[in-house]
């Protein structure tokens, strides 16, 4: 009886132990096995054996993920101060690589997003900033993820999501908004009186030329005017009439020559 109760024992143990080693990796993870302290392979999704005590693992998140980079103070090439922040999106493309080549990945690519981020911004201008956003998240996630290679991490994109101007450079740069506002508007003043002024030239050149055209518009004009009884009306002499009497004067002085 005592040989049974032990033999119960032990297999009781073993099923335990056994179960104990069970584990459930799931379809957007991979676990890094390590055997004795040493690399013993990847455990991809489905349900998996860890003999306890001889074998460990860790779970790596092969999702993507969004790292939020804090404002950082910068000074831009201009000598600007400002302060930037920034979203990075990565995931591991190399769990082994990820868990043994650097120490909470996550962490060190916040770190090395911020420290880059500061470095990208001093090499350009202000206005170069502002403009070329796109091109300075590009350069951002091009020097994160040439650095990250060795961790098994691949940046898919960085985004700036703010930059943070001194109070006196956005007084400085809404000025400077606003003189640009009212030059372009003297500008387009300016070219519509030209305008203007070029079309009034081309209608009084047809009206000179057509004999009582002039009349014509002085009597559209005039009625133009009468609809509205609050109107007051100074009636115009037309060129022609004052023609005609200049030519009727020219007569009476010949004569009387």
């Amino acid at each position: 009886m005592p040989a049974i109760e032990i033999a119960v024992g032990i297999l009781v143990f073993l099923i335990i132990f056994l179960l104990a080693g069970l584990k459930v990796v799931k379809e957007y993870e991979r676990g890094v096995r390590f055997t004795l302290g040493k690399f013993s392979g990847i455990m991809v999704p489905g349900l998996r054996l860890v003999i306890p005590i001889f074998q460990t693992w860790n779970r790596v998140d092969i999702r993507v993920k969004a790292v939020d980079v804090p404002d950082q103070d910068a000074i831009t090439r201009d000598n600007v101060s400002l302060k930037v922040n920034a979203v990075l999106y990565y995931k591991v493309s190399d769990s082994k690589k990820a868990i043994i080549e650097v120490e909470e990945f996550n962490y060190a690519v916040s770190q090395l997003a911020q420290t880059t981020m500061r470095d990208v911004v001093g090499e350009v201008t202000l206005d170069g900033l502002l403009s070329k956003r796109d091109a300075v998240s590009k350069r951002i996630k091009e020097i994160v993820d040439k650095a990250t290679d060795p961790w098994g991490i691949k940046v898919d994109s960085v985004e700036l999501k703010h930059v943070e101007l001194p109070e006196q450079l956005k007084r400085t740069i809404g000025k400077e908004a606003e003189a640009e506002r009212e030059k372009r508007a003297v500008i387009i003043k300016a070219q519509g009186e030209v305008q203007a002024a070029t079309n009034m030239a081309k209608a009084a050149d047809t009206l000179a030329a057509s004999p009582g055209a002039l009349h014509l518009r002085t009597l559209q004009t005039l009625n133009d005017l009468s609809s509205d009884q609050s109107n007051t009306v100074v009636l115009g002499l037309p060129l022609e009439i004052l023609r005609a009497f200049e030519g009727r004067n020219a007569i009476i002085k010949n004569k009387k020559k």
